[in-house]
């Protein structure tokens, strides 16, 4: 009996750990498969070409000598490691190694510092310091010739070396000599000849691979790896006052956002509050007319709300969002099924006590309440941050005062024609941190809100 009693104690030892990790295996399938697309599409907007097939999560971006190579660079550039930059002073040593086949003589590579703007969109109608003005590049030097072996071709390995300077100028002059935001590079080999490496890894390979071409040569760590990110603040500007674009938009969603969360704070718990506990007449029907309101459509309604806001001259305001926002009556059903769960014996108490309901509500009941408060905040907050359609019907053709949705819909118009999709996912990404962060924050009082709210007393 006793070996019985053994194995089938084992047996069913095997089989919790069997079911435990069929449960777990399934978590994790299902995590990887809701995070893999946010990880591709973040790996993305660090590319120089996120179409690229087969997708690759290994590129230069991600490269730590990449790392270390932006950073040098952009110290030397412009004294600024983090975005670099081309100043005056600046004294950049380059090198480049080719690949030469056997039987092929190595050739010097001819290097150029080209004119090139911005980019797409908004970033090209701005005129800015062009390096190719003030750049001089020094005769390019072979400094070493070894044999090597690439796949099964034999051949040797040829590096050359140059150096990109900044002449400071005449020291009288009266104006000094202006800083370039970029420093744009183009080493076009002979034909034959094959790119291997160089200082630092170029952002693209043109003409066959025989043109290695950097946005530029002294980046800085932030303005290689993160260049698209970097792209959103510099290049998306108003046209009149200089200022970006993507910053003022993203205070009109915080501003927008915050005064509805104030709002909903204050007035959903208020409304909450007296449907839950205090004897009003009608007040089931009220509370049936919320639980309609709640199932009509926001398009359903929009048109009388679009006239209501024109003859209050509130059309192309944050105001205007704000007034429309309002109140949201499932914010009011969230507090009102949480007030129900509180019980009536601590109201009765205070009663006792001397509290009125003002009292009781500020100082009694609503520090209670929050979970329901956290939660009525994050879905608040995420639900106006996200907000689309409302904003495009209020704030339509001023640009000035998009709130952030609005203003990805213009990167979509403005960069999603010339597929520099690589900016586009960048602001996406940005847009997405305030969420996380507050989602972070709030995320137990989130969890309780919602399962509370279910409760009645």
């Amino acid at each position: 009996m006793e070996p019985r009693r053994k194995f089938d104690e084992r047996y069913l030892a095997r089989q919790r750990w069997a079911r435990a990790g069929w449960v777990y295996g399934t978590m994790l399938a299902l995590g990887v498969f809701f995070i893999g697309p946010f990880y591709v599409a973040f790996l993305g907007s660090l590319k120089d070409n996120p179409l690229e097939w087969p997708f690759r999560a290994t590129f230069a971006q991600v490269l730590p000598k990449n790392w270390a190579a932006a950073w040098k660079l952009g110290q030397q550039g412009a004294g600024n490691p983090l975005l670099g930059g081309f100043a005056p002073g600046a004294l950049i040593p380059f090198e480049v190694t080719y690949f030469v086949p056997a039987g092929t003589e190595p050739a010097t590579p001819t290097v150029t510092v080209p004119e090139r703007r911005a980019g797409a969109g908004l970033g090209a109608i701005f005129d800015e310091v062009q390096a190719s003005d003030y750049a001089q590049v020094s005769p390019v030097e072979e400094v070493s010739r070894r044999p090597a072996r690439v796949g099964e071709q034999e051949g040797q390995v040829v590096t050359y070396r140059f150096t990109i300077s900044y002449p400071r100028g005449d020291p009288t002059a009266s104006e000094e000599r202006p800083t370039a935001p970029r420093l744009p590079l183009d080493v076009e080999a002979p034909r034959g000849q094959v790119f291997l490496t160089a200082t630092l890894d170029p952002n693209r390979l043109e003409r066959r691979g025989r043109v290695a071409s950097w946005d530029s040569a002294a980046p800085g760590f932030l303005g290689y790896t993160f260049k698209n990110y970097v792209r959103v603040f510099r290049e998306a500007r108003d046209p009149n006052t200089g200022s970006s674009f993507f910053l003022r938009w993203t205070a009109n969603s915080f501003f927008v956002s915050l005064m509805a969360v104030l709002i909903n704070l204050l007035f959903a718990s208020l409304a909450g509050y007296a449907l839950a506990r205090m004897y009003l007449p009608g007040k089931g029907l009220l509370f049936a007319l919320i639980i309609l309101l709640m199932a009509v459509p926001q398009q359903a309604m929009f048109i009388s709300n679009y006239l209501v806001l024109r003859d209050l001259s509130l059309l192309g305001s944050l105001w205007g969002m704000i007034v429309w926002i309002g109140i949201d009556m499932a914010k009011v059903f969230l507090m009102k099924q949480f007030f129900e769960a509180v019980p009536r014996e601590i109201e009765e108490a205070a009663l006792i006590d001397g509290a009125n309901p003002i009292t009781t509500f500020f100082r009694i009941i609503l520090p209670m309440a929050t979970p329901a408060l956290g939660a009525l905040t994050i879905m608040t907050f995420q639900g106006i941050w996200n907000e689309f359609f409302k904003a495009a019907v209020v704030l339509s053709g001023q640009q000035g005062s998009y709130t952030l949705p609005l203003g990805l819909s213009f990167f979509r118009s403005a960069y999603g024609v010339a597929g520099d999709w690589g900016m586009m996912l960048a602001s996406a990404f940005l847009s997405m941190i305030p969420i996380i962060i507050l989602f972070v924050v709030f995320q137990r009082y989130f969890v309780e809100g919602v399962s509370t709210s279910a409760l009645k007393g």
